[in-house]
């Protein structure tokens, strides 16, 4: 099993370039970060977490794709991801140049992390219906994947569009898009149609949710798409258990600080698990 770290990169965190080098020293196969453009000060979306009070990290959050890009010249093999990107708010052709030039930078080590998002004042900021976020989501990646794959590539739907165009350069490979959010038929569609895998946020009821996902991969014709849960506090008895649903890559949680407090938890989580 591929173990992996994310963390809650800002300005006042260890820099993601060092964590990239810590991380693949360590021995983890991949590092993924998070992205919030802003947090509107006006709240009135509750915060995910379940605190009363946002956690201040979400207003700090460094872009991922410029953080990913300073930690791929320090590293030679660790995956590099979002987790996740929120390509509701993002435009599809700046975003699809940005990753693809990642990806060459990093000799093919780029996987993108999707997510809707949560938050409606940011969400809104950005010109987003909160209603549309799916269905913007779906078109942006799948006009990405249009120039990424097509040397004269075209989209044309209701929220992306573009004539017959030219972008290079295009990524080594294919970009594996991972979808992530709660179980459910919708996301489950979305998975079998145009992702790659399915990130479960804290790993809680992949067991539960494997069939209908399997069920959704098989009406679209494709193979069963991978499972990563993330953001996980690992035991030894839960990545055991993901590892006997057949789950090929877990990604742990560290948390958000310095040098001092990240580092011993890489050591003690690279001590307890490593070999997996």
């Amino acid at each position: 099993m591929r173990l992996g770290i994310t963390m809650f990169a800002t300005d006042r965190t260890m820099p993601p370039h060092e964590l990239a080098a810590a991380a693949e020293e360590r021995g983890f196969a991949s590092l993924y970060l998070p992205e919030h453009t802003h947090i509107p000060a006006a709240r009135t979306t509750p915060p995910p977490t379940g605190d009363d009070t946002l956690p201040e990290e979400y207003a700090r959050t460094l872009d991922p794709l410029v953080a990913l890009a300073a930690a791929a010249v320090v590293t030679r093999t660790i995956t590099l991801g979002t987790g996740v990107l929120l390509a509701a708010q993002r435009d599809p052709v700046v975003t699809a140049k940005a990753v693809a030039t990642l990806d060459r930078i990093s000799g093919g080590r780029v996987v993108l992390g999707v997510g809707y998002g949560w938050n409606r004042e940011e969400a809104a900021d950005h010109g987003v219906d909160w209603t549309t976020r799916r269905a913007r989501v779906r078109e942006h990646v799948l006009a990405m994947r249009e120039l990424w794959t097509k040397d004269e590539a075209a989209f044309k739907g209701e929220y992306a569009a573009f004539e017959p165009s030219w972008s290079w350069p295009k990524p080594e490979g294919r970009i594996p898009v991972l979808l992530g959010g709660a179980p459910g038929p919708t996301l489950f569609a979305h998975v079998a149609e145009y992702g790659d895998g399915w990130m479960p946020i804290g790993g809680a009821g992949v067991r539960e949710a494997l069939p209908a996902l399997r069920a959704a991969c098989e009406a679209a014709g494709r193979p069963m798409a991978r499972v990563v849960p993330f953001g996980t506090v690992p035991t030894p008895g839960k990545l055991e258990y993901y590892a006997g649903l057949g789950v090929e890559e877990v990604v742990l949680r560290v948390p958000g600080g310095g040098r001092d407090a990240v580092l011993p938890v890489l050591d003690r989580y690279a001590a307890e698990h490593a070999g997996r």
